[in-house]
């Protein structure tokens, strides 16, 4: 007990003095941009009109950066059928803004079930479904690759992280090397991969990428240990970039934060009521959390939530909302 206490005692210590150093020693971008990931399924899901929020996003809240997935079953519900209109309208209204988009490729995409597999593909052999994914991916980058609009393709969002998800095949470094291949050859834009801030080993994903997104997350919820919130610090990110990068990945450019945490997790994906997420991800912990992220030191943050803010408002509880907009200026 006592050996563990004085453990415990000098890592609390560590942190504390690495908090001190990096403060003083770290040079803090100038300005940050912020950006929103937004989900067309996931506004449908809190039974919002995913148009008008898409469209107040970009004209009320004055969003410029944003990231979008393609929904593999929405894109291609039939094999040799493709419907591109949820698509084309996001990137139409985003261009006549002058909006610059991250467009996600690939099976697994942001929002539970995270692999978004056609009804048809799910019964396919694994390699059967990975040639299909490569046909999918090549028709949507030869679809946009001229839009100007689009800055960056993200190829599979957090394609390593394993256990989280439903219908995922087993993570397969060898298949995604081969969809960045594929996407090289079809487009000279910027490739971004992912990975979780908090679990993964960023490694691979720094390798094969010209920009790396990590996720950044501060109070999630396990069914053994209930809520907990991440005992990291701010710097713990930057310098897990800086190691990797140096040592494993020098031609990658530079870590953005694709996924800042700005609703709550809720525990086993259950809705609760307003009042019970009011409680559980309150208006405090939204601005500590990207007072939080200004100290990674990335200069790139797309905070997850935008869909929750606009349902809290029309639940009566519009001070996320409210705060959102003093970011986006």
């Amino acid at each position: 007990m006592r050996k563990f206490l004085i453990g415990f005692l000098l890592c609390l210590l560590l942190i504390v003095l690495g908090s001190v150093i990096f403060e003083k020693t770290y040079s803090y971008p100038s300005q940050i941009s912020y950006g929103v990931t937004f989900s067309p399924r996931y506004a449908k899901y809190l039974h919002l009109n995913w148009q008008s929020i898409y469209i107040q996003i970009l004209d009320n809240l004055k969003v410029r950066y944003l990231r979008i997935p393609s929904y593999w079953d929405i894109l291609q519900p039939e094999p040799g059928i493709y419907d591109f209109r949820e698509t084309d309208f996001m990137l139409n209204e985003a261009s006549k803004r002058d909006s610059k988009v991250i467009l996600i490729l690939g099976a697994r995409q942001p929002r539970w079930p995270e692999c978004h597999i056609p009804a048809w593909a799910k019964n396919l052999s694994v390699s059967e479904r990975q040639q299909k994914i490569l046909e999918f991916i090549q028709r949507v980058v030869e679809r946009y690759k001229d839009r100007s609009e689009i800055w960056a393709w993200q190829i599979e969002n957090e394609p390593l992280l394993q256990g989280f998800g439903e219908d995922c095949d087993v993570p397969d470094k060898i298949f995604l090397k081969s969809e960045v291949t594929l996407v090289r050859s079809l487009s000279d834009k910027t490739i971004i991969l992912t990975d979780s801030g908090e679990l993964g080993f960023w490694i691979i994903p720094e390798q094969l990428s010209d920009v790396f997104g990590t996720t950044l997350y501060r109070k999630v919820y396990d069914k053994f240990f209930g809520y907990t919130t991440y005992p990291l610090p701010p710097y713990f990110y930057s310098l897990k970039s800086s190691l990797v990068r140096n040592i494993f990945a020098r031609s990658n450019q530079k870590t953005i934060i694709v996924e800042l945490q700005a609703e709550p997790w809720l525990a086993n994906g259950t809705l609760m009521s307003p009042e019970q997420q009011a409680k559980l991800f309150t208006v405090e912990d939204f601005r500590s959390y990207v007072d939080y992220s200004r100290k990674t030191g990335f200069d790139e943050v797309y905070l997850w939530g935008v869909e929750w803010w606009y349902f809290m408002a029309e639940q009566g509880y519009p001070e996320y909302l409210e705060y959102a907009k003093t970011l986006f200026k």
